[in-house]
């Protein structure tokens, strides 16, 4: 028996409910390429095993009608807390509908009925069960009894890849010849993760003061320009940055594979820009903290990455490996975003006190020198002293 699902609440209902949920489908398997075609009043169609926090959060800003997951949106193998998300959002979700809704075409009408059914003109494509905030609870407590297992096969598994990405750690990384200085200064590393737009909010403080240099990881970059910041130098392999970012005039670097090849250089190029290359096996947020590292930074502040046990699990694990070491080398000069919040107080800057107290004594100048009765206080003020050191320098005379 299926689940009814967890439809919007309205105050108070202008009219009764409908039988079904209508829209446009769009459809991808990766939900970061999905959410850039995706549009309110959309049905988005995925096939996210595990839906991570990140996807889910960019999937409640486009506000779809609904989401149809072809995969299972918690398998049970950690508490991944992207389905807690939607539904806390009020999105519907339709969970394991398998791979078959993936048959219809981008932008094809469809509807979902409350039995969780998918239809297009009447006719059944898929099903799937509708998933209610209770039912997710339920599954995400039942999940937390098998971290022990996760973190035990995460163990496991990248030990494997670190024999495989060990230069990493062993081995400086060779870095391209920067426009943009790093040496010896603070280094902003945004990626467009958790909580990224609360970090950057309150971290505003702290870009005024230590003018940090600022370093968008693909997404990330547009992350800065939406909070009214321009990044020194964008990151990545190209395929999650708009070309507003690119050619806002920052410093380009495209991540290329070990091998030296590099898919993102053409999109660059074709935009009449010149970007700089660098290889390596990690990510690119990896990368954006190697090259900050390797540049002889004073300091790596990292916006939106990946820190916590769940993060590294909803990253999977071909990306934890290179990660993991990356935190191990540069760790010295890292701090996480959160921790400057809580470390970092904004208080009144020596320079702001200095403009204040030549304010005032401007201003009390003008005073002086426009106001009749002040002048004439001055006047006998002046006469005053020069009668005093008269009679002093009389004594000694």
């Amino acid at each position: 028996m299926r689940l009814r699902p967890p439809w919007p609440r309205r105050e108070p209902p202008a009219a009764p409910e409908p039988a079904g949920l209508c829209g446009p489908a769009r459809l991808d398997k990766r939900t970061k390429n999905l959410v850039k075609r995706l549009k309110p009043g959309d049905v988005a169609v995925i096939d996210h095993l595990d839906i991570d926090r990140v996807a889910a959060e960019t999937l409640v800003e486009k506000a779809p009608v609904a989401v149809i997951n072809a995969a299972q949106s918690i398998s049970g193998r950690y508490p991944n807390a992207g389905p807690a998300v939607l539904v806390d959002a009020g999105i519907p979700l339709l969970d394991a509908v398998g791979q078959a809704v993936f048959e219809l075409q981008e932008g094809t009408q469809v509807e979902v009925d409350p039995d969780g059914v998918v239809r297009v003109d009447g006719t059944e494509v898929a099903s799937g069960e509708w998933l209610q905030p209770e039912d997710v609870r339920k599954r995400m407590d039942a999940a937390k009894d098998n971290l022990a297992t996760a973190l035990e096969d995460f163990t496991l598994n990248t030990l494997s890849y670190v024999r495989r990405d060990r230069d990493l750690l062993l081995e400086g990384l060779e870095v391209p010849a920067l426009k943009t200085r790093l040496r010896d200064r603070h280094v902003l590393v945004v990626v467009r993760g958790h909580d990224y737009k609360k970090d950057l909010s309150t971290l505003r403080g702290y870009i005024q003061e230590f003018r940090p240099a600022l370093i968008g990881v693909d997404g990330g970059a547009d992350a800065l320009l939406e909070v009214g910041l321009k990044p020194d130098l964008i990151l990545g392999d190209m395929d999650s940055v708009t070309n507003e970012a690119l050619t806002s005039g920052a410093e380009i670097v495209v991540h290329a594979y070990p091998d030296g090849r590099a898919p993102g250089k053409e999109r660059v190029e074709a935009l009449g820009l010149e970007p700089l290359v660098l290889p390596g096996a990690g990510t690119s947020e990896d990368m954006a903290m190697l090259l900050a590292y390797e540049s002889d930074c004073d300091l790596i502040v990292a916006v939106g990455s990946h820190a916590s046990m769940v993060e590294f699990l909803d990253k999977g694990r071909p990306g934890m490996a290179s990660t993991f070491l990356t935190r191990l080398k540069v760790g010295p000069k890292l701090v996480d975003a959160k921790g400057v919040n809580r470390l970092y107080r904004q208080g009144v800057r020596r320079s702001d006190l200095t403009f204040l107290v030549a304010a005032a004594l401007a201003a009390m100048l003008v005073i002086s020198l426009v106001a009749e009765p002040v002048r004439l206080v001055w006047s006998d003020l002046f006469e005053l002293l020069q009668v005093f050191f008269n009679r002093i320098r009389s004594l000694f005379v």
